[in-house]
């Protein structure tokens, strides 16, 4: 992007000049948007539409190499703040990467902490038997079926246009993928897990995210917790946990970092739950909760993590 004569700035053009210079603009145009990481996503479209890494983009920025065509039509779509998740149709989580776009809730990165706490636990086990409830676009179940060998691994999702996008990316992790809410959800396998993990929306009715890409485009079912303060849907995923785990059966939950309070004393006062702990993520947030349903711990096996 440049700027005339008047201090005015032109209209991004690119796809006949040099891609480093293509960058460049970019850059300057998703700053003004105010878009947080407007080089790395400068970077990453580019490494889209040209089928190579970010690496390579930068390698690529440093010669003579021209944009790919239809780069600044993205670079303007993703200044009008959709989400560049939507625009690659690709996530990136843990070790995997996953298909999205509207209709499903974008994984952050702050929820791959939670899906370590799962996967350092079942690690320790037997061929777990785990549940993923309300799994979006299946990050989390996907991520423990490849990092953990042996388990059996479900997911349950509510919405339609979210089941689309987690049947593709969870096929080929081999995950059983259920439809329903999750309150009631495999009714026929209560007592039979060994660890149930759960990012619900968490959301309270009244709060208005504020960053654009949230606003506009997640779904609204994959947002808002329900009540006041978010917590009748978590609430809910508890409930199904205590009902879903075996007696010594590992709960891990995600929450807001205002809810930790409100979710110990959720499952402290159910009476069913010991070793409550709340944990933090590489911000140092209070990201998620983890507890252990009273009874007999079950049986380890001879892996270790």
């Amino acid at each position: 992007m440049s700027s005339g004569p008047s201090g005015r700035t032109s209209e991004l053009t690119v796809g006949s000049g040099a891609l480093g210079q293509a960058l460049h603009d970019a850059v300057r145009r998703l700053t003004a948007a105010g878009v947080p990481s407007p080089r790395v996503d400068a970077e990453l479209l580019a490494a889209h539409l040209l089928g190579v890494s970010p690496g390579r983009v930068r390698a690529l920025a440093l010669t003579d190499s021209a944009a790919p065509d239809g780069f600044g039509d993205l670079v303007e779509e993703r200044a009008r703040r959709t989400p560049l998740q939507h625009l690659t149709g690709i996530a990136y989580f843990r070790y995997i990467e996953l298909a999205v776009g509207p209709g499903v809730f974008i994984p952050r990165p702050e929820t791959e902490s939670v899906a370590q706490l799962v996967i350092d636990h079942a690690l320790r086990l037997d061929a777990p038997k785990i549940v993923d409830l309300g799994t979006g676009s299946g990050a989390i179940a996907a991520s423990i079926a490849d990092e953990v060998p042996g388990a059996g691994v479900y997911a349950v999702e509510l919405s339609d246009l979210a089941m689309a996008w987690a049947e593709g990316n969870l096929r080929r992790y081999g995950v059983t993928l259920v439809q329903g809410d999750f309150a009631d959800a495999l009714a026929e396998h209560d007592a039979t897990f060994d660890v149930v993990v759960s990012n619900p929306p968490y959301i309270p009715s009244a709060a208005v995210p504020n960053e654009p890409e949230v606003a506009l485009y997640d779904p609204e079912l994959a947002l808002y917790g329900g009540g006041e303060d978010g917590m009748e849907l978590p609430a809910a995923a508890a409930a199904s946990a205590a009902r879903l785990l075996k007696p010594g059966g590992y709960f891990v939950m995600e929450h807001a970092e205002v809810q930790a309070g409100w979710v110990a004393s959720l499952l402290g006062r159910a009476g069913c739950w010991l070793d409550i702990t709340t944990h933090q993520d590489l911000t140092g947030r209070d990201r998620a909760s983890s507890a252990v349903l009273a009874g007999p711990a079950p049986a380890e096996g001879t892996r270790t993590p």
